[in-house]
């Protein structure tokens, strides 16, 4: 590890302008080095296509609940997601695994996911399918997975080979955590990408073990809502502007969250078999700086909170009110604009900027989770008390949305 994260610090700065679209800050924590004996599986997704949504299916041998896009490709793509055996599965572009190769099969990332959100019940099973499906694969990527096995691993994966990395091994994750940014470190780094995400990542996530802290609340703040640069030692937490309505303009290159930072996705996976509807998965979905986290199970069925579920429209509300407020943070269009953001839309000295009016109503959010969490891990509480509490979160942010923020999130 150390020797990688010398490599990084040599060439992060190649990175700063590098390639803006389809990249991702994703890491693996095993459930052996979790309070709670349960894997974590984390994605911070960049993409060209900002409008993302939930969605339940039941087309494979198994049902799972997977992140899409808000386009007509939807249904055969999945950008992240966990099925009912406790399998979940995420992905980074990596950039460097096919150097040389002259296929012209790519893009298949998405397919791939789905396909093993369908079939995989174990590392396993992702492994045989990997190695049984027609060559090339169409795929450069490290694709992260966890099971209810304990499985916790990174398949950094081209088209015609995969090399594994697991979280279990000491000698490869000492503190169990494994993060993956756009290269794959099996291949040759130098041509990759995400080198200073990467390094921000590896320093909040030695911060959660200094702290002993995994909590989703703990690392959504200090992964996707990261405002410090280790690069530049830049944070933009410090300093913050006077006032909402003085713009305060910040570069705004290579943090974890980015201008094309369209969804993050957290699946807290099963400690063992004997626990698989614990399971569950937290999603921002929107730029993360300008919306809130929600909760889902599968074993609640196949209904799930309207706020993150794709509608006719092919979008998702609480997406679209992330986007709106998006606006602000992101106000020049032109020229290279989209590289510098309005901080004063975030956070400043009057308290009242996106990250500071959405942080209250999320606590609301966390709070009742955990209450419910405890209850269902007790026997106290079932899928009826889940479902009771996708209404009361619909009908929550709807309130809050309009009172705080003076949005309508639900329009029928």
């Amino acid at each position: 590890m150390k020797s990688i994260l010398i490599k990084i610090s040599i060439f992060c700065i190649l990175a700063i302008y590098g390639i803006e679209a389809i990249a991702c800050t994703t890491f693996i924590i095993s459930g052996k080095y979790t309070p709670d004996g349960k894997p974590v599986l984390y994605k911070n997704r960049d993409t060209d296509e900002m409008h993302n949504s939930l969605v339940y299916f039941s087309d494979g041998k198994y049902k799972y609940i997977g992140l899409v896009d808000g386009n007509e490709d939807w249904n055969n793509n999945v950008w992240g997601g966990y099925n009912e055996t406790g399998f979940a599965i995420i992905n980074s572009a990596a950039y460097n695994n096919n150097l040389g190769d002259t296929s012209k099969f790519h893009d298949q990332e998405g397919i791939v996911m789905k396909l093993a959100l369908q079939t995989c019940k174990t590392l396993e099973d992702f492994e045989n399918l990997l190695r049984n499906m027609l060559k090339p694969l169409g795929v450069d990527a490290n694709f992260g997975v966890i099971d209810a096995n304990g499985g916790a691993a990174f398949y950094e994966t081209g088209n015609y080979k995969f090399v594994k990395f697991d979280a279990n091994d000491p000698a490869v994750a000492p503190d169990g955590i494994l993060i993956r940014t756009n290269h794959s470190t099996s291949a040759d780094i130098t041509k990759g990408y995400g080198f200073c995400r990467y390094y921000t990542a590896d320093i909040a996530l030695k911060k959660a073990v200094g702290e002993k802290n995994f909590s989703p609340q703990y690392l959504f703040d200090n992964i996707s809502r990261n405002l410090y640069h280790s690069l530049t030692k830049t944070d933009l937490l410090t300093n913050i502007p006077e006032k909402r309505t003085e713009p305060n303009y910040k570069f705004f290159i290579d943090y974890i969250p980015r201008q094309i930072t369209a969804s993050a996705i957290m699946i807290v996976g099963a400690r063992d078999e004997k626990h698989i509807g614990d399971a569950m998965m937290w999603t921002i979905l929107g730029f993360p700086l300008t919306s809130v986290s929600v909760p889902v199970w599968i074993s609640a069925g196949d209904k799930l909170p309207e706020c993150v579920a794709m509608t006719d429209s092919l979008r998702a509300p609480l997406c679209e009110a992330a986007l709106k407020f998006k606006e602000e943070c992101f106000p020049i269009t032109y020229d290279r604009g989209t590289n510098y953001i309005n901080l004063s839309a975030i956070i400043n000295k009057e308290n009242n900027g996106y990250l500071q009016l959405l942080r209250p109503i999320e606590n609301g959010i966390f709070e009742m989770t955990y209450r419910l969490i405890e209850g269902l891990e007790k026997g106290k509480k079932s899928v009826k008390d889940i479902q009771d509490f996708y209404k009361w979160l619909d009908q929550y942010l709807s309130t809050t949305y309009n009172e705080k923020l003076n949005y309508i999130l639900f329009n029928n």
